[in-house]
This record gives C-alpha cells, sequence and structure tokens, in this order.
C-alpha cells in the first residue's frame, strides 16, 4: 500500500499517471534510488530458514536503516512486492495469486512504472542476502519494512516469517495492480491493466477495487494510508512533489528519539513536517486547511475524509493508539498476502 500513494508513476499509452505506493502506498525513501537491477541476484532461498539467520538479518537491516535513513524506501518495496496480490486467485497454484514472494525483484515487476526507484533498494538489501542466504528475498523486503517503521519509533508488528520465494521472471504478476494518486487525463483513477480493472472516476472507489482485490477492507485501507506520514514524494517518480522544501532541503530533520539529522539525500516533498518519524501526524494534517502549502496532499489522501466509508477510521486515527492497533494489524494482513511460509528450524 507504500507506503504512499504519491510515490510511484504507471505509464499507459504513453501519457504518466501518478500512482499510489501501496501502498497505500507508497512511501518514497529517504535516498534517490534510481540504479537498475543489472546483475544477476542470489538465488532464492530452497532450505528451511533457521531463527538464527533471521536475527543476523534483522541486525544488519537495522544497521542499514540507522546509516541510511531509509526506512520509507525499504516500506514501499515491500508494499509494492506484497501489493500485487489478488485474493480471487487463491485457489490458483502458488505463486499465481501474487504478493509477498520476493518477485519484484524480477524484470519485467522491478520496471513496472509503479516500481521506479525501487532498485537501489533493493541493492542496499543485498549484502543481507548474502551474508544469510538461506533467509528469503521475501522475508527480507517484510523484514526491511516492519523495522524501518519501529525504529522510526511506529508499532512493533507481529510479522511471521519463513516466507518461499518467486524463482523465475514468469512469477511475476502483470502490471497494474496498485492504486494510482491522482485522475488520468481522462477524468479517472486507474486503469483496465492488472489482473482486474481497477478504474473508477472517484478516488475512494478505485483504492476499495485496489485494495478489496487483495481481501483488505476500509479499516486497512485508511490505516496503510497513514505510512504517508513516513517518507517523500518525488516528482520523477510521480509527477508529484517539489524539487525540495523548507523540510527537505538538506537541513536537519527529526528522528522517532527526538535527535535530528542531516543524513538523507536532500529533495522531495513530505506529507508531513517531520517526515522520518512514524506517527499519526498524517490524520492531524490532511484535514487541515492550515498546514504549511509546501506538504503534500492528494486526491486519494483527501478522499479518507470526504468518503463516508472511510472518514470514520480517518477521524478515529487522530488518537495515534487508536492508529497503530489498527495500522499493525493492516500491515502484518498486507505482508502476508500471498506468501508460502516455510517452518523455521
Amino acid at each position: 500500500m507504500s507506503h504512499n500513494y504519491c510515490t510511484n508513476v504507471q505509464r499507459t499509452s504513453n501519457t504518466m499517471k501518478l500512482s499510489a505506493a501501496i501502498t497505500v502506498a507508497a512511501v518514497s525513501g529517504a535516498q534517490a534510488f534510481t540504479a537498475p537491477v543489472n546483475k544477476p541476484l542470489r538465488p532464492a532461498s530452497s532450505l528451511s530458514v533457521t531463527q538464527g539467520d533471521l536475527d543476523g538479518a534483522q541486525s544488519m537491516i537495522d544497521g542499514i536503516l540507522t546509516e541510511k535513513n531509509c526506512g520509507p524506501v525499504f516500506v514501499r518495496l515491500a508494499w509494492h512486492d506484497s501489493g500485487t496480490h489478488d485474493v480471487s486467485l487463491a485457489d490458483k497454484e502458488w505463486p499465481a495469486s501474487g504478493g509477498a514472494i520476493g518477485s519484484i525483484r524480477f524484470d519485467p515487476e522491478i520496471n513496472h512504472g509503479a516500481n521506479a526507484g525501487l532498485a537501489g533498494a533493493i541493492k542496499l538489501l543485498e549484502p543481507v542476502k548474502e551474508a544469510f542466504p538461506g533467509v528469503s528475498y521475501a522475508d527480507i523486503f517484510q523484514m526491511a519494512s516492519a523495522r524501518g517503521i519501529a525504529l522510526a519509533g511506529g508499532p512493533e508488528i507481529d510479522m511471521k516469517y519463513g516466507r518461499v520465494d518467486a524463482t523465475s521472471p514468469e512469477e511475476c504478476s502483470p502490471e497494474g495492480n496498485l492504486p494510482d494518486a491522482e485522475a488520468g487525463p481522462e477524468g479517472k483513477f486507474g486503469g483496465p491493466g492488472g489482473t482486474a480493472s481497477t478504474e473508477d472516476e472517484s478516488a475512494a472507489w478505485h483504492l476499495r477495487k485496489v485494495f478489496y482485490r487483495m481481501g483488505l477492507d476500509d479499516e486497512g485501507i485508511v490505516a496503510l494510508s497513514g505510512a504517508h506520514t513516513f517518507g517523500r514524494a518525488y516528482a520523477d517518480r510521480s509527477g508529484v512533489g517539489a524539487e525540495k522544501t523548507k523540510f527537505t532541503d538538506g537541513s536537519a530533520t527529526k528522528l522517532a528519539d527526538g535527535s535530528e539529522t542531516t543524513a538523507y539525500t536532500a529533495g522531495g516533498s513530505p506529507w508531513v513536517e517531520d517526515w522520518l518519524v512514524f506517527n499519526n501526524s498524517y490524520f492531524t494534517t490532511i484535514n487541515d486547511a492550515s498546514t504549511d502549502e509546501e506538504l503534500v496532499k492528494c486526491t486519494s489522501d483527501k478522499c479518507l475524509w470526504e468518503d463516508a466509508g472511510f472518514a470514520p477510521f480517518a477521524n478515529k486515527f487522530a488518537d495515534q493508539e487508536a492508529f497503530f492497533e489498527s495500522y499493525a494489524k493492516a500491515h502484518k494482513a498486507l505482508s502476508e498476502l500471498g506468501s508460502k511460509f516455510e517452518p523455521i528450524e
């Protein structure tokens, strides 16, 4: 789901369309990653993973997050891997329904318009796979997302590990399953591509077509949207976002422990002022007309307060405890979509 609706690009008939981080996600990264995956990746894991390997992988991931402040792009990577899931295909032979299966590492999926900039995030995590080859890519991507949120002050998510990896590009989902932030030139969100049409003139119903296809509900859609508190939108990925703002110009920005950092690549536009802290500020900012004009507010954000089904949750999540409870539940569900698990030794 994204983190972050406004962080991606889909191209339909050579027209740039704004796409959500699935997303909801979509979540733009703290670093500007654009390099393609142009070298052979390590093979998928075929043996049961050990708890020791998972602990070691988590320690390495925590170190990368602390050094690079790249939690937002890891959230976006994991969500775009899992967000391809189509629950209507769950009775087909695995992994036909897509989901959190590590397939995003393959071309063509990594080169889908919605995944612009994510190849670099995979490269950042490649040393973890090299050090702990028994841990699947699917687990590494989902672990990096959950740890990014936890280290940024968000909820600890009850993650399950032992995912089996997709093994070839033939197991990638078709392009078009992820959500749009804004309507295309014909006034419609989404399109006929992917495993099912997500096209609609309403931003809210477009989001429902995307996330209901995954098996999620209105509460989950709104909760996952709250991850926009974490990260930035970039014009070269989504068509949304300034070259830089007063919040992303290289000056110090706050971290969850109250300290400040300048260890990030300047650029992009955040949804909230303290964009490296995971809290509920999205729900106290988007619907406030007095907030700074340099903050991003996409149509797919604002509709959460305008739609009768979404609004009760958007208002409820102005309370951080309520948001964290729902968010942790929705994130866990998203992280397990379409996954096949092996036992942990």
